[in-house]
């Protein structure tokens, strides 16, 4: 009878250390006080980890967490996916808006990290994750785990958001923003619609959702890439002529092109032939040939971020579980979307447009705040402002210049309705596609000044 009471305790022991071990696994969190490249200590708090999501969390989504320098307890907290899909959270928080950045003056024998001035860690908390497994250090237990779609991610960030939270009740009540750049504009909307759709359902735990924030975004895999010939006749880079004959010749698709209409598919092989060797990122840059040998395209950047990220120290300093992936990379081009790109066999790209769900918000307590540089030809503001108009909501402040520093930072307007919803689209003087790194004071004043604005429920 004893050995058999003995043989239940230690079963039971066994059973309770072995949960406690998956607990850990699956939710491992730890401070990071110094970084390999930065003299001292860090003077912010960093926490990096992984959270489980997906069927037995066999996909493990890794995250870096800096909290508000200037009043954490209470401000807004961003949930930060960055573009791709398949970009690293480390080049959202070494290269735009996150506390740190290489002095890229020194050689990569001497990799050294300086304070970011411009970080938005100012005035919010930024959670910026891997997503999907595959990107960054995030990776996938099972072979499914590492399959996955627009819908998936979406699913699995809302679900990385309440693991999250509730393992940092702290900031539950802290004002919620789900953010995101370039491709992620597809995502970001459905991803904040979702939340709210589950606050009313009653989901647990109930998030504090105040809205949303996308820069440079994809939104339609039609009008979008339609809108770059608008944008290019607005720019200058082509002629008057050209631009009347396929407005008169084309129909309006500038992307699908009829090769039996003859005059509209003459007119869009001279837009072509003047486009074809510009930096759709930012117009005004180098073009740069990657097929062509003798051109190095990569920038210092990205080879300093993987020399550093690559580092065995680096990845202790961060926690970054051993043996799980192989080589970290800036980017997984094996997931990144370009225009027309088939699904692939890891990822689909099942989303074709997320306008229908800024539509939705409209009707929910919502802040959007919508951001685009006006050299970027990636993904053109005149698409936004297209789309934008399409919601068919009231202007409330004209367009505008915003200021910084004496000097025309941008422009800026805002639509709202129901004194509940609000859209704010800003273009920054100067920038391309990703407006944080091409003007960064300009950027960060701009949105700042929108978290300012913002006023909150006390009764949350």
């Amino acid at each position: 009878m004893e050995s058999g009471h003995n043989s239940l305790m230690f079963s039971f022991v066994f059973v309770f250390i072995f949960q406690a071990y998956l607990l850990i696994i699956c939710h491992s969190k730890s401070v990071v006080k110094a970084l390999p490249g930065y003299t001292g200590d860090l003077p912010f708090k960093l926490e990096t980890g992984y959270v489980g999501v997906g069927e037995n969390e066999d996909v493990q989504l890794f995250y870096l967490f800096a909290e508000s320098t200037r009043n954490p307890e209470v401000d807004p907290l961003i949930f930060y996916i960055p573009g791709g899909p398949g970009t690293s959270s480390l080049y959202t928080f070494l290269y735009e808006i996150g506390s740190l950045q290489f002095d890229l003056d020194n050689s990569q024998d001497n990799i050294t990290l300086v304070s970011n001035p411009n970080t938005w860690t100012q005035m919010a908390n930024l959670i910026i994750v891997d997503i999907p497994a595959g990107t960054g250090f995030s990776y996938a237990e099972t072979k499914d785990g590492w399959i996955s779609s627009d819908t998936i991610l979406s699913i699995q960030a809302n679900e990385f958001i309440k693991k999250f939270l509730l393992d940092h009740p702290m900031f539950l009540k802290n004002p919620l923003y789900i953010g995101g750049i370039s491709y992620t504009g597809m995502l970001v909307p459905k991803i904040a619609l979702e939340i709210y759709e589950g606050n009313e359902r009653g989901d647990q735990p109930t998030l504090n959702i105040q809205g949303y924030i996308v820069i440079s975004p994809l939104t339609d895999k039609f009008k979008d890439f339609n809108s770059r010939f608008e944008y290019a006749h607005r720019m200058a880079l082509i002629s008057d002529d050209i631009y009347k004959s396929a407005v008169n010749n084309c129909y309006g698709n500038y992307v699908n092109i009829d090769r039996t209409n003859t005059l509209c598919a003459n007119s869009l092989d001279q837009y072509e032939q003047c486009i074809m060797r510009l930096n759709f990122d930012n117009i005004l840059e180098p073009f740069c040939d990657e097929n062509d040998p003798e051109q190095h395209c990569e920038s210092k950047f990205n080879m300093v971020a993987e020399s550093w990220a690559n580092s065995e120290a680096v990845q202790r300093a961060l926690n970054v579980r051993q043996g799980k992936i192989g080589k970290w990379e800036m980017r997984n081009d094996t997931i990144h979307y370009s225009q027309g790109k088939n699904d692939t066999f890891c990822y689909s790209y099942d989303i074709f447009s997320s306008f229908g769900y800024h539509e939705k918000l409209g009707s929910k307590h919502c802040q959007c705040f919508i951001m685009s540089g006006d050299h970027d030809m990636t993904f053109p503001y005149v698409g936004v402002e297209e789309w934008i108009s399409s919601l068919n909501i009231a202007v409330e402040i004209p367009w505008k210049p915003f200021y910084v520093d004496s000097q025309v930072g941008g422009y800026e307007m805002k639509y709202a309705k129901n004194d509940h919803y609000s859209l704010t689209f800003a273009t920054v003087k100067g920038a391309g596609h990703m407006v944080p790194y091409y003007k960064p004071k300009e950027s960060t004043a701009v949105i700042d000044r929108w978290f300012s604005s913002q006023t909150y429920s006390s009764d949350y």
